[in-house]
Order: C-alpha cells, then sequence, then structure tokens
C-alpha cells in the first residue's frame, strides 16, 4: 500500500531587496494547485541553493556561474549613497565618486557591487553584513553605497540617499539550473516575461487539451463550422430531372401536359375540346 501523492511544489528563493509580489500573485491565479514556497537568503547563499538543489529557481544578483546555471537579465538598479541627513552631499541631486573622497565609504562582507577601485577612505573594519553599515552610517561612520533596493529596504528617518552617477551597478535575473529546466520552471519564466495565459511560447498544452480538440475535429458534419454542405445548383438540377421532377419544359406541369394528367398514363380519357360548335353546311 502506497501513501498519498504528494502534490508538487514550486521553491522560489529570492535576494534581499527584490520584490516578487506581483509574479507570485500571477502563479497563485495560473497554477492554484501547486503552491509556490519563498525563501529569501543572501546574493551567495542563493546562488548555493540553486546549485544544491535547495530552490528550483532564483531572483538573484548578476553575474552567475553560467556554466551550470540559466539566467535571464530581468533589470539594472540605480546605485545610491547613503548618508545622514545632515551630510554635505545631500545639498546636491546626484552624486559623484569623486565627491566621496574625503568620506569613509564602509565596504560590507556581503556587498553586491563589483568595484574595481573603492572610493573614499577604507574604515578600520568590515561591516558583516548591509544592515550593520547601515547601523554605522546612522552612527556617524562613514557612508554606505548600494543599490536602490537595499536603500528601500534598509530605510531610516535618520538617513537619506543621492544617486550615485559613475559608481558600478548590480543587475537582477531569473535564474535556474540547467539541467532542471521543468515544465514549472518554463511556466514562471512566462510569468516573468509577461506572457498571458494562453501565450504560444513556453511548454505544450496538456494532453488532455490536445485529446478534446482531435475529438471535436472527428465530429460528423462539424467541418463548416457545424452545417451540412449544400449541393450546388447543378447537382440539384440533374437530381430533378432523373426523377422526372423537373419544371423548366413543362410550364409547371400544365402547357403540355393539361394539368400533368393527359399524357401521364394514369389511366384517364381525354378531356372533351371546349369551345364554340361548328356550323354544318
Amino acid at each position: 500500500m502506497t501513501g498519498p501523492e504528494v502534490s508538487p511544489s514550486f521553491r522560489l528563493v529570492y535576494v534581499p531587496g527584490v520584490m516578487p509580489d506581483k509574479w507570485v500573485r500571477v502563479w497563485n491565479e495560473r497554477q492554484p494547485d501547486v503552491p509556490l514556497t519563498l525563501t529569501q537568503a543572501p546574493a551567495q547563499p542563493a546562488h548555493g541553493m540553486l546549485l544544491d538543489g535547495e530552490a528550483d529557481a532564483g531572483l538573484v544578483r548578476l553575474p552567475v556561474d553560467r556554466t551550470v546555471l540559466s539566467a535571464i537579465p530581468l533589470y539594472t538598479e540605480q546605485t545610491v549613497v547613503v548618508v545622514p541627513k545632515d551630510h554635505l552631499v545631500t545639498a546636491a541631486d546626484t552624486v559623484t565618486v569623486e565627491d566621496l573622497a574625503d568620506d569613509i565609504v564602509l565596504h560590507p562582507f556581503d556587498d553586491v557591487l563589483a568595484w574595481e577601485t573603492l572610493p573614499g577612505r577604507p574604515a578600520l573594519e568590515r561591516p558583516a553584513t548591509t544592515a550593520d553599515a547601515i547601523e554605522l552610517v546612522a552612527a556617524g561612520i562613514g557612508v554606505l553605497v548600494v543599490p536602490l533596493s537595499l536603500a528601500r529596504l534598509h530605510h531610516r528617518k535618520d538617513l537619506t540617499h543621492r544617486p550615485l552617477e559613475d559608481g558600478p551597478a548590480s543587475s537582477v535575473g531569473l535564474a535556474w539550473p540547467e539541467a532542471a529546466t521543468t515544465d514549472l520552471v518554463e511556466d514562471f519564466i512566462g510569468i516573468v516575461r509577461g506572457r498571458t495565459v494562453n501565450s504560444t511560447r513556453g511548454r505544450r498544452p496538456q494532453p488532455v487539451r490536445e485529446k478534446q480538440a482531435n475529438q471535436k475535429k472527428a465530429q460528423p458534419g462539424q467541418g463548416d463550422g457545424g452545417h451540412r454542405r449544400q449541393p450546388s445548383a447543378g447537382a440539384a438540377g440533374r437530381a430533378r430531372r432523373a426523377t422526372g421532377g423537373g419544371t423548366a419544359k413543362s410550364g409547371g406541369g400544365t402547357a403540355k401536359s393539361g394539368g400533368g394528367t393527359a399524357k401521364s398514363g394514369g389511366g384517364t380519357a381525354k378531356k372533351p375540346r371546349r369551345g364554340k360548335p361548328r356550323r354544318r353546311s
């Protein structure tokens, strides 16, 4: 005796700053029988979950290892610098890396930006996480450069941010193990790309639907929109002549037949002629 069949599920991992709500909502509408499980993880652990099979797909920071993971770029974020509200750079609408030359720029271990050269002056110790770095900014220890979504995620009333014009940017993409491109992964790819439920792209329709469509095609009399074909005028005329039902030469059945009885051989005598009698000489 086997146990009850376990319903399938779709496991999605996402990194801090990413908002998967709109895609999850569409998934729940289209796949009500397949629950979607959400797990948030930092950038590097999220990649590891995909490689270890702990997640079916992930909304992650790019780049990823393309030798084992497939990925679709989704968007690139604006980079900002987080500072106290009374910092000098708040007087400008945008900031450059050169404007931070005299500041201590914090560089947490979970930084998602690929710096070639770190701006400003280094801190004595690197914060462990972005959340820890935000606390140090609030304490006046330094400033922090992050993607806009992380600045919003760690928003504080005593802090603000300004766009950084010439800093590195972070891109977000959908990634999944290349060797595990399942039907559910294809479905989620279609949702992220904005495909409609009836889109011809993506995986093939269910076999049951194909069977129903084939059955409809095989039904008799349904080849022309459910109406039987009418015989052509020529075919109808030939059929009437063959059965003696023609009217073209009979003049409505009265001109030569005398009402359809004189020449029909139906066993009736000719009717006498009517008219003016002849005069005898």
